[in-house]
């Protein structure tokens, strides 16, 4: 699939229509119905822009995959500065090995203990 076809499959889900897409966008009307009629591909420029508006990642836009399954393909997150996940990361990246493992450890025994608690 094109990325230009799987605009319009993300669009179509979201019920958002071309002309709000458009509007949204700045990209014009035209353009938008040449991707459509011509098969033809946005401009890389345009890219931010879309994937902004139809709410979804770079990645999922260009990568042709399943999107239900796109969180078992990424070995990667991004996370916000100032947020608590953050903020857990750089704590982490500061410990040495043995403070690390320790920590992974009552990570699984907190995990355990939720299971137990839904048994």
């Amino acid at each position: 699939m094109i990325i230009s076809e799987r605009i319009f499959k993300i669009m179509e889900e979201k019920g958002i229509r071309q002309t709000d897409f458009s509007a949204k966008t700045g990209i014009s009307q035209s353009t938008i119905s040449d991707w459509k009629r011509k098969k033809t591909n946005p401009s890389s420029d345009k890219i931010m822009v879309i994937c902004e508006t139809l709410g979804v990642s770079p990645y999922e836009l260009l990568q042709d995959n399943n999107r239900d399954n796109i969180n078992e393909m990424i070995d990667y997150k991004v996370v916000s500065e100032g947020t608590d996940s953050y903020d857990l990361l750089v704590e982490f990246e500061q410990m040495d090995k043995s403070m690390r493992d320790r920590l992974i450890g009552y990570m699984d025994a907190l995990r355990q203990g939720e299971k137990r608690k839904l048994l």
